[in-house]
C-alpha cells in the first residue's frame, strides 16, 4: 500500500466523483481509477460504489477514511523530523494558489524565500477556484495555500497579506479616459473575463454590484492568460490586480484607475498542526516582510456592496 494510494482514496471520498477527484489531483482519471483498483484489492473489498455520475463510499471504505487521514499525517510527522534534523539545505514546498496572486504576490515571495535556501524546492498548484485552495490545504495535498480574503477557512490558521489595487484595463485604441473611470462607465463596456465561480470572475462581479448594472460580457474564456491577449485585440475590457494591469500597460492597454477605488487581498492559510520545517520557514518569511503593512485602503473586493 503507498502513500499515493491512500491520498487519492481521501480525494475520490472529498469530491465524490473519479472526474473531479483527478482534476484536483492533476492526474488522468484511468490512474486514478487504476489506483483505486489496486487499493481495494489489497484491501480485498471495493471502497466505492457508483451512483448517478457520483460515487458513494461502501461500509469498508467509511471505515478506511480515518485510519487514511491519519496514517498521512504521521508520515508528514516523519518527514518533518527528518528535514529538521537536515535543515533546509534541502525540501520541498508545496502551495496552492489561486492564478492572480500566484503572479503577484506569490512570485516575490517564493523568489526572496529561493533567494535565503536554494535548495528548497517548490510545486506551486492551481485550483478550480479560491474555495478549493482551503480544501487542498485540509486535505494534506499541500502545505500552505495563498486564496482570496472572505474564503472560508475554518480550522486554518491564516495571515492577510497586503491590498491590492484593481485597475481598469481597455484595448489600445479606447480614447484615453478621464482618470478615474467610474464604475457605472466600465459596466456599460463589452467585457472579458472568466466563467462564473472562478476568482477572476467573482472579483469583477463584486465591483459591478455597485452599480447595479449587469456586466456585458462579450468574452468569457476559462484561459486565464488569455484575457490580456484578448483586451490588447480589442475583444474588450476588464479588471485586473495592480501587476497583472502594469503588465497589459506595457504590451499597449490603456489602464486606469476606477471610482470608487478597489483592491483585492489574499491571505496565505496553513493547518493548524505542525508545518515541515521548509514551509514553516516560508511562513516566517511571509510575516516578516508583511509585518505592519498598512492595508486598510482602497477596499476589499470581498466587501465591496451595493448602496
Amino acid at each position: 500500500m503507498e502513500r499515493k494510494h491512500l491520498e487519492y482514496f481521501l480525494a475520490v471520498a472529498s469530491h465524490g466523483s473519479f472526474t473531479s477527484a483527478a482534476t484536483s489531483l492533476h492526474i488522468a482519471q484511468p490512474s486514478l481509477s487504476y489506483a483505486i483498483g489496486v487499493l481495494e484489492r489489497e484491501v480485498g473489498a471495493p471502497l466505492f460504489r457508483r451512483v448517478g455520475r457520483g460515487v458513494v463510499m461502501t461500509p469498508v471504505g467509511e471505515a478506511l477514511l480515518d485510519p487514511a487521514r491519519q496514517v498521512l499525517h504521521d508520515f508528514m510527522r516523519v518527514q518533518t523530523a527528518a528535514q529538521r534534523v537536515s535543515g533546509l539545505v534541502s525540501g520541498r514546498i508545496d502551495i496552492a494558489a489561486v492564478t492572480t496572486l500566484a503572479v503577484d504576490p506569490l512570485a516575490s515571495l517564493v523568489g526572496a524565500f529561493r533567494n535565503q535556501h536554494p535548495g528548497v524546492e517548490f510545486r506551486i498548484v492551481d485550483a478550480e477556484n479560491a474555495t478549493s485552495i482551503v480544501d487542498l490545504v485540509r486535505r494534506g495535498q499541500c502545505e500552505v495555500g495563498l486564496t482570496e480574503y472572505g474564503i472560508a477557512t475554518a480550522g486554518m490558521r491564516v495571515l492577510a497579506l497586503p491590498q491590492q489595487e484593481v485597475l481598469a484595463v481597455l484595448p489600445p485604441s479606447t480614447a484615453t479616459p478621464d482618470e478615474p473611470i467610474p464604475l457605472q462607465k466600465l459596466a456599460e463596456l463589452d467585457l472579458v473575463t472568466t466563467p462564473s465561480g472562478t476568482t477572476t470572475r467573482s472579483a469583477l462581479d463584486s465591483a459591478l454590484a455597485l452599480t447595479a448594472a449587469s456586466p456585458r460580457i462579450a468574452v468569457e474564456t476559462t484561459h486565464r492568460a488569455a484575457i490580456v491577449p484578448l483586451v490588447i485585440a480589442g475583444a474588450g475590457a476588464t479588471l485586473l490586480p495592480h501587476r497583472l494591469a502594469l503588465e497589459a500597460a506595457g504590451l499597449g492597454a490603456v489602464v486606469v484607475s476606477v471610482a470608487p477605488p478597489l483592491a483585492r487581498r489574499g491571505v496565505l492559510v496553513w493547518p493548524p498542526d505542525s508545518l515541515s520545517p521548509a514551509a514553516q520557514a516560508f511562513v516566517d518569511l511571509v510575516s516578516t516582510r508583511h509585518a505592519g503593512d498598512d492595508t486598510d485602503s482602497p477596499r476589499p473586493l470581498d466587501d465591496a456592496r451595493p448602496g
